[in-house]
């Protein structure tokens, strides 16, 4: 069977913005473990993959929302909650970490339902919402963390943040893991099929009928849920739980910059989760090439915003040759 040079063209103005981020990311990494003073070794790719998994959950978390012309800003809020709430549940026997991990997933679940609900039922803006949103899950976060502490159960905390077979970082069988059960079946679904739509053309997809309500409902819970996993993650990486304002911002950040990055159109309607994670892995990077060339970390902010502003100059660039935002899918 032969593939024809216009379902080529097709395929590849489908998934554009997922190869340039990939190709962003690689070539920034291999000069980040090319001057590495450890080298290109196990360990230098486990850290840097655990450093990055954090903000791929939560841009895979904001991809889903934006896919559907909508914005969650209480992304990394509900990271901040869910790691507070880790570090009092995650602890214990086998069975009493087990119903801890599953109470911490069904927590952001029901945060991004609850934006979800707000939003459509509600019909206020997601900006607004969101915000609001955000502020609640802080509250929340901080009445269970007033300050630092808590743990989690270690055993389970180093399985999952060390490398399988000694090579293979886990962290990243996980993401990978995350994409295939979560973001692929939604996807290829109809409710996935129907966020597509309502970030294109949302009165088309209405007048044809398309599930619009709980295809969003759908995303925005899915999108509580995958922050959740980065709230888990960040407990299993530092073995406490804290209540971190700063942080929580930084994350919704850098999840919308990841989105970018990863060639997601902030319009809505086009775009992938997978390529949000290649824009968070080359957005955490950054970072690590100022590490490596010995530049004060003062710059990051500086070099972060240089590359965002020119994503989003490029993904504007091509937003403005787009005639009909239906366009996208000729």
């Amino acid at each position: 069977m032969t593939v024809s040079h216009g379902e080529w063209r097709f395929w590849y103005d489908l998934h554009k913005g997922t190869l340039l981020a990939a190709m962003l990311f690689v070539g920034m990494f291999v000069i980040y473990a090319s001057n590495h003073p450890a080298g290109f070794t196990p360990n230098v790719i486990q850290t840097a993959s655990n450093k990055a998994t954090l903000l791929a959950f939560v841009a895979m978390a904001q991809c889903l929302v934006v896919i559907t012309a909508g914005i969650d800003l209480s992304a990394g809020m509900v990271l901040v909650l869910c790691n507070c709430l880790a570090s009092w549940l995650v602890v214990g026997t086998p069975l009493q970490t087990g119903l801890g991990i599953v109470a911490v997933l069904v927590t952001g679940l029901a945060c991004g339902a609850l934006n979800g609900v707000i939003i459509i039922f509600g019909r206020l803006q997601p900006i607004v919402t969101t915000i609001a949103t955000s502020a609640i899950f802080f509250g929340l976060a901080l009445l269970l963390r007033p300050t630092p502490g808590g743990s989690v159960n270690e055993t389970l905390a180093d399985a999952f943040t060390s490398k399988l077979f000694g090579v293979l970082p886990t962290s990243l069988v996980v993401l990978a893991a995350t994409i295939l059960l979560v973001w692929l079946p939604f996807s290829r679904s109809v409710y996935g099929r129907a966020a597509y739509a309502a970030g294109s053309a949302e009165s088309a997809a209405f007048m044809s009928g398309m599930p619009l309500k709980r295809a969003k409902l759908s995303a925005y819970s899915l999108a509580g849920l995958l922050s959740a996993i980065g709230g888990l993650y960040l407990t299993f990486f530092s073995y406490t739980g804290e209540a971190a304002y700063a942080s929580g911002n930084a994350y919704t950040l850098y999840s919308i910059a990841a989105v970018v990055l990863g060639g997601v159109s902030l319009a809505g309607g086009k775009g992938s989760a997978i390529g949000a994670v290649f824009g968070a892995l080359a957005f955490r990077t950054i970072g690590d090439l100022l590490f490596v060339f010995d530049l004060d970390p003062l710059w990051q902010p500086l070099f972060q915003g240089l590359v965002l502003m020119l994503a989003i100059s490029v993904g504007a660039i091509g937003l403005a040759r787009v005639r009909n935002r239906l366009d996208w899918f000729q």
